[in-house]
């Protein structure tokens, strides 16, 4: 899109861009690029800063708030090369100075063009190895749920060792499977150990032992660690192992080498070790119920897994998912949910993530008997936590600031609607049903930012 209040300048480069294969919007207001961004989404902007009504810096917010990846370039006079300059700090790509050389603006936005192409290519890229491997089972497009997909891409490349943090039922081994599946050691054991199982046996497993080593010991047994050589080794809830072992276990990680007892000889130690908690592991060796030399050694990348209440945009996902699978093992056809039931799958906290949906779930595709998940199959406190949200609208006996307490309650959506759209005022106020205009009035009247 070229835009200039310079009908001459316009035809210029409709001309010039034309003939070198692009598809050219103009404009020659303010008014009128906005609304053609919106509607035209084109992949790069050319605007000369001096525009009627508002200027050029109007256009440049506008297509940032709209796509932050578009790349705009700035035409300018020499006597305003400061405020391009300041332009550029916040969010153009380039400028040109007038007169400006065609020759030269041709490469730039060329230059542009490649840019943004590049970084479509690299998010494909890593859109398609999440479909490939591993990510199968991980639902939802959340902002926080895209942040642990790109550290996992990243971190399946390396041989580092990584701590997976998070309540309970987030889906912590999923992660690291995930990592192991994308791995260059994929095609060698992902073993796993609880080390809440058993804890008494819990060295025997990760270790080995020689026949005899024990009296009940009638063989040679082979232990996790060893197992797992040229793979990955996921230890689950590291935080209940004892301290006793903890110090075995910093050995076997520094000197790379186990040796299982009863027996004289090392082995030789070729595994990547993913462990999990969900206690904070730094107030446990400061108790003085962690080592902390193994608490180092485990936090060189640290994915925390966000709990489902602060992603709650995945519900209807993650919702949807467990139902095709439970449908699937059933052998049911349910097709969906009716509103009332997924409102109220959408308004209930979860307190045990992703797992109690996924238990809820099950529970209603094996209860229902028409085509449709509804809500009397949900249990009782989904029901009964949607009678609280209703309270919002009671009125106290003493009476109430209507005007004032409907203003809270506005405000409070705009926020969450932000929240939701990752600061996006025109996804916000689509969320919201308003029109953008009347959604950037409420943002001033509350002093939203």
């Amino acid at each position: 899109m070229v835009v200039d209040d310079d009908k001459s300048i316009v035809e210029m480069l409709e001309i010039m861009f034309t003939g070198e294969g692009y598809k050219v919007i103009t404009a020659d207001n303010t008014y009128d690029a906005i609304k053609k961004l919106e509607r035209e989404e084109p992949d790069l902007v050319i605007s000369d800063m001096k525009i009627p009504k508002d200027g050029g810096i109007a256009i440049l917010r506008a297509s940032m708030e709209y796509d932050k990846l578009r790349p705009v370039i700035i035409i300018t006079a020499y006597a305003f090369v400061e405020p391009a300059v300041e332009m550029m700090k916040l969010g153009a790509s380039d400028y040109i100075l007038k007169p400006f050389n065609l020759g030269e603006l041709k490469i730039v936005a060329r230059n542009a063009l490649e840019k943004r192409g590049l970084i479509f290519e690299n998010n494909n890229l890593k859109n398609d190895l999440r479909l490939k491997t591993g990510f199968k089972e991980m639902v939802g497009h959340s902002k926080a749920m895209v942040d642990v997909m790109d550290v996992i891409v990243r971190v399946s490349e390396t041989a580092s060792t990584v701590l997976i943090t998070g309540e309970s039922g987030t889906g912590k081994e999923l992660v690291a499977r995930a990592i192991h599946a994308n791995s260059p050691r994929s095609e060698h054991p992902f073993l796993s150990v609880h080390c809440g199982a058993m804890p008494e046996l819990l060295e025997s497993k990760l270790f080995g032992y020689k026949k005899y080593a024990f009296t009940w010991a009638t063989s040679d047994n082979v232990g996790l660690l060893e197992a797992a050589n040229g793979g990955t080794l996921l230890i689950n809830e590291i935080d209940e192992m004892p301290l006793s072992m903890q110090a075995n276990l910093v050995r076997a990680f520094i000197e790379k080498e186990i040796r299982r007892f009863g027996d004289t000889k090392d082995i030789k130690l070729n595994v990547r070790i993913i462990a999990t908690t969900n206690k904070n592991l730094t107030e446990l060796v400061k108790n003085g119920q962690f080592r902390g030399d193994l608490f180092y050694w485990l936090k060189v990348v640290v994915i925390n897994m966000p709990q489902l209440r602060d992603r709650m945009e995945d519900v209807p996902e993650l919702a949807m998912h467990f139902l095709k699978k439970f449908n699937k093992q059933n052998g049911r056809d349910i097709r969906g949910f009716s509103v009332e039931s997924m409102k109220l799958l959408e308004n209930y906290k979860w307190p045990g993530n992703i797992v109690e949906l996924e238990h809820i779930i099950e529970g209603a595709v094996v209860m229902e008997i028409g085509n449709w998940i509804n809500e009397e199959n949900l249990p009782d406190e989904l029901r009964n936590s949607s009678v609280k949200l209703q309270d919002a609208g009671r009125v106290p006996v003493g009476g109430i600031d209507m005007g004032k307490h409907v203003e809270e309650i506005e405000k409070e959506m705009i926020i969450n609607a932000l929240k939701t759209a990752y600061g996006s005022k025109k996804v916000a106020a689509r969320i919201l049903n308003m029109s953008l205009r009347s959604f950037r009035y409420k943002l001033d009247k509350y002093g939203v930012t």
